[in-house]
């Protein structure tokens, strides 16, 4: 019997990652020097997510996808997808700026890579006084003058930039051109992709005193050159009461604060969900009678068989709840 599930986390070091993973969110990455982000959920090849807990433990996201199908993620996903998990759940620390890129749509990445695109969204868990980051540019821009902004050096001067503290929300479409702010700390939540191409990366150096590769010439292609004004996601927060932040062809993200017992059903969406624990703690019940605890930091895939679940917060709590629509 499928039941809430939760994974062993992925770590990864990156050149701009920090300490936060372990000092706000409580994972040990050692031995690693950093911990830049955390693969939380994750059907990507070769960091296929592990159940870390309950009759499944050690069996891969990949397994239990081939032996439960739409049971695991509900008939519409499975028919779309297939044996292809379609989300991706990760935790980051920009311990720096991290570069200056972006990623391809769908159509542009199949016939590049044979990967789907890369849409994604973030959620500002901590935010270090002044945190900024990128989210499109400050003004139409033609692929010409981008170009050209590119070779100056000067492509910091078109861009967008953004005020970002905790509860913010930003969605960004594949094609916006992005990058995540120094002293941030996010939960993302993107389709299965790993594809990225990166315009800038500030000129630093690795611990070799090399530079990473840049994808200049990709990237000209796959960018969206258009301002659209309004790049923070303007959602109510609304106390005990599950509030649609972001909706898109990939995924749904609702924000849910709150204090007091909730009961979720989940029958009318055919689709798994994933629970993201960005603030507080939360114990969760099913009508089966299993029982699970997520604190900040922690995230759990909710079967599309487990229809209906209790949430009960320890004090103020959130959660991001998301689904394939």
């Amino acid at each position: 019997m499928l039941y809430p599930l939760t994974f062993k986390t992925i770590f990864k070091d990156k050149i701009w990652g920090g300490n936060k993973i372990n000092t706000i969110l409580g994972k040990d990455f050692a031995p690693l020097p950093n911990c830049g982000e955390t693969w939380e959920i994750s059907g990507v090849d070769g960091n296929v997510s592990i159940v870390k807990d309950g009759e499944l433990a050690g069996k891969s996201l990949q397994e239990l996808l081939e032996t439960y199908q739409d049971q695991l993620v509900g008939r519409h996903v499975y028919e779309r997808f297939g044996n292809t998990f379609p989300l991706l759940v990760k935790f980051i620390d920009a311990n720096d700026d991290l570069s200056i890129q972006v990623h391809p749509n769908d159509a542009l990445a199949k016939e590049r890579h044979n990967s789907f695109g890369k849409t994604e969204m973030w959620y500002i868990i901590q935010a270090d006084e002044g945190a900024t980051l990128n989210s499109g540019f400050n003004r139409e821009v033609t692929k010409e003058e981008y170009v050209k902004a590119v070779e100056d050096n000067t492509i910091q001067d078109i861009l967008n930039i953004e005020a970002a503290k905790p509860g913010d929300v930003f969605f960004l479409p594949a094609g916006r051109v992005h990058y995540i702010g120094k002293g941030l700390l996010l939960a993302e939540i993107q389709q299965t992709s790993d594809i990225t191409y990166r315009i800038y990366d500030f000129d630093r150096t690795d611990d070799k005193g090399q530079k990473r590769e840049l994808h200049t010439e990709q990237a000209v292609d796959a960018i969206d050159y258009h301002y659209y004004g309004d790049y923070k996601t303007q959602y109510e927060k609304v106390q005990n009461k599950s509030v649609n932040a972001v909706a898109c062809d990939y995924f749904v993200t609702n924000v849910l604060n709150f204090d007091q017992e909730v009961l979720h059903d989940y029958t009318d969406i055919n689709s798994f969900v994933i629970l993201v624990c960005v603030g507080g703690g939360v114990q969760l019940q099913t009508e089966q009678g299993y029982s699970l605890n997520l604190k900040t930091g922690e995230c759990a895939l909710i079967p599309a068989d487990v229809q209906q679940i209790t949430l009960i917060p320890e004090g103020d709590m959130t959660l991001l709840e998301s689904y394939v629509p």
